[in-house]
């Protein structure tokens, strides 16, 4: 029997919840890859061992609220960076920058702390998922604002029907995920 790659692995342990949050939309459900010790870290390795490479390794690691949070931080404590988070509106209590996007119906806007990073840093921007690539390239455009380099955006799973891949790579980010779910 042929060992899985860390992708189908991965792969494996997300949940599809079919309709949710509305009819026709299948959810890709990741906390199953964080509940399971042995999955959550060779989720984390996955990240890391890219980034501890010396020509990606980043300055600082930024998290999009909320699971990037939970992989930012982890990927940074294991790197020896520093963590920021990338928050919804109105959440930070420091003076702010922000980013306003448009969703699918609306709009929605980022802030970041204006000492959370400083000009001249390189960052790894990471994210559960990628599905129109609006907070990720929200998240860029702070980033950039405060004169810091994005890397590279980081994320587990590309839903690439959406789009935001491509837009993302078109808008000038590169993007590393770990599980595609093209045509699924």
């Amino acid at each position: 029997m042929q060992p899985l790659s860390v992708n189908e692995y991965l792969r494996q342990h997300i949940r599809t919840v079919p309709d949710w949050p509305a009819p026709g939309v299948q959810f890709r459900d990741i906390t199953p890859l964080l509940q399971d010790p042995k999955v959550f870290r060779v989720l984390i390795d996955a990240f890391v061992h890219r980034y501890m490479d010396r020509a990606l390794r980043p300055d600082v690691v930024a998290g999009l609220d909320a699971r990037g949070f939970i992989l930012g931080a982890v990927v940074a404590y294991e790197l020896n960076v520093g963590f920021v988070p990338i928050r919804k509106k109105g959440k930070l209590p420091f003076t702010t920058v922000e980013e306003t996007y448009e969703l699918e119906y609306g709009s929605a806007t980022v802030e970041l702390h204006t000492d959370a990073v400083k000009a001249g840093d390189r960052v790894l921007l990471i994210d559960d998922l990628i599905a129109t690539g609006g907070t990720m390239m929200a998240g860029k455009k702070l980033l950039e604002k405060l004169g810091a380099t994005v890397t590279e955006g980081a994320a587990i799973v590309d839903l690439p029907e959406l789009g935001g891949s491509q837009r993302l790579r078109e808008g000038g980010l590169a993007l590393y995920t770990l599980v595609d779910f093209a045509g699924h």
